[in-house]
């Protein structure tokens, strides 16, 4: 899936591919304006938060350091029949941000559509999962205090202007679960500066990072950052002990009285260990992580008309003579190698529309669609996920 993003970023940041993920700290700038504020702005934002019944932590306000209590700037909107349902009060949130205070919604990929895209985008070049948080800074307000992520992240400046200091690593590679609580940040300053509207950077995992307007008077700052988060050596150690319960040995109670039995154990982990590699466990993460969300295609509402491939990463498609196979979401589906044209169209990340599908690829086209969205695979694109990839991803007949 070729993503105006993406591509932006890559260029921003010098990289060629997702290889230099989490190496080392580095800036940027986006020389597109318009593909900046295309990506989110701070009207679009507080309108999500309008039209959504939204809860901490999903919705979280911050003023002067300290977190907002939701009571502030939360109500309940109760209907003629005494249904009550937890709303942003807007005119709450208005005079927070009117004062000075820091907005922040996390997974902003799951409330709107060109968020959605984007980290599709990046997942599928990246082969980590990705998530999206937005965070609108008014006036003077302080932001989080120093502090790592357990992540690495790519930051978008999107609007206004924003301090940062960025430091390196006190521990190498701290985890969310570590034997190590790292709480105390390294006094290595890597950079400090203002983060411009088109300005990116990439902070790896563990690098202490804070970023502020005290001291900016009027203004505002709108970023986003996404946090990719790659699979480790202890990841594919939780794998392989998933996979020991298939053998019985693994499934009984440790024996305290001797180590013969202890032996044994240790033999048959060492097997395991060897059996299924780190690049196995990869593979296997890819094609059963689980299918996204989206909109199901009911016919009642009219024909399938346009469809977009939506699973979390690309399908691998394996050619076996008379017959293709698609690897994906957990499952396995089976073709004949007729449907190869139309699968490498309709796999592409790239909304497709059916009527230009069938005029090059023929009627095999609109079966394939059928059995792909069926499975869950690729998704009817309707017009709210349209938004998501107007002018950033490209029709696959464009």
């Amino acid at each position: 899936m070729e993503h105006r993003l993406v591509q932006a970023l890559e260029k921003a940041l010098g990289w060629n591919g997702a290889e230099a993920l989490g190496a080392s700290f580095v800036r940027g700038h986006v020389d597109d304006p318009a593909l900046v504020s295309r990506i989110m702005t701070p009207n679009r934002l507080l309108d999500i938060a309008m039209r959504r019944s939204l809860n901490r932590p999903q919705l979280r306000c911050f003023r002067q350091g300290e977190e907002v209590h939701p009571a502030v700037y939360y109500t309940d909107s109760v209907s003629p029949r005494g249904q009550s349902i937890s709303m942003v009060n807007m005119r709450s949130l208005g005079s927070l941000l009117k004062d000075g205070a820091t907005l922040i919604l996390d997974q902003a990929n799951v409330f709107d559509p060109t968020m959605e895209v984007a980290c599709r985008a990046l997942q599928w070049w990246s082969r980590e999962r990705v998530q999206v948080n937005a965070y609108l800074t008014t006036n003077d307000a302080a932001g989080f205090p120093l502090h790592w992520d357990d992540h690495d992240v790519l930051i978008v400046q999107l609007a206004g202007e924003k301090d940062w200091e960025v430091r390196g690593a006190s521990r190498t590679a701290p985890m969310y679960r570590d034997t190590d609580a790292n709480t105390t940040p390294s006094e290595d300053i890597v950079w400090s500066g203002t983060m411009m509207a088109g300005d990116v950077m990439h902070i790896p995992r563990g690098h202490w990072h804070q970023a502020t307007r005290t001291g900016s008077g009027s203004g505002k700052s709108l970023h986003v950052t996404f946090g990719i988060t790659k699979r480790s050596g202890a990841s594919w150690l939780a794998w392989l002990a998933d996979w020991s319960r298939e053998q019985e040995i693994f499934r009984h109670d440790l024996d305290r009285s001797g180590t013969v039995g202890h032996r044994a154990l240790v033999d048959s982990a060492a097997r395991l260990v060897g059996e299924r590699s780190p690049g196995d466990f990869l593979a296997v993460y890819e094609q059963e992580t689980a299918p996204a969300r989206h909109v199901p295609f009911l016919d009642i509402f009219g024909p399938l008309d346009s469809v977009v491939c939506t699973t979390q990463f690309p399908p691998r498609m394996q050619e076996n003579g008379e017959t293709v196979d698609v690897l994906t979401s957990g499952k396995k589906l089976t073709l004949t190698a007729k449907a190869l044209p139309s699968l490498r169209l309709l796999l592409s990340g790239r909304p497709v529309h059916m009527d230009q599908a069938v005029s090059v690829s023929g009627a095999e086209a609109a079966e394939v669609a059928a059995i792909l969205v069926e499975e869950e695979i690729c998704a009817p694109l309707t017009p709210e996920l349209s938004l998501g990839y107007t002018g950033l991803v490209m029709n696959a007949l464009s």
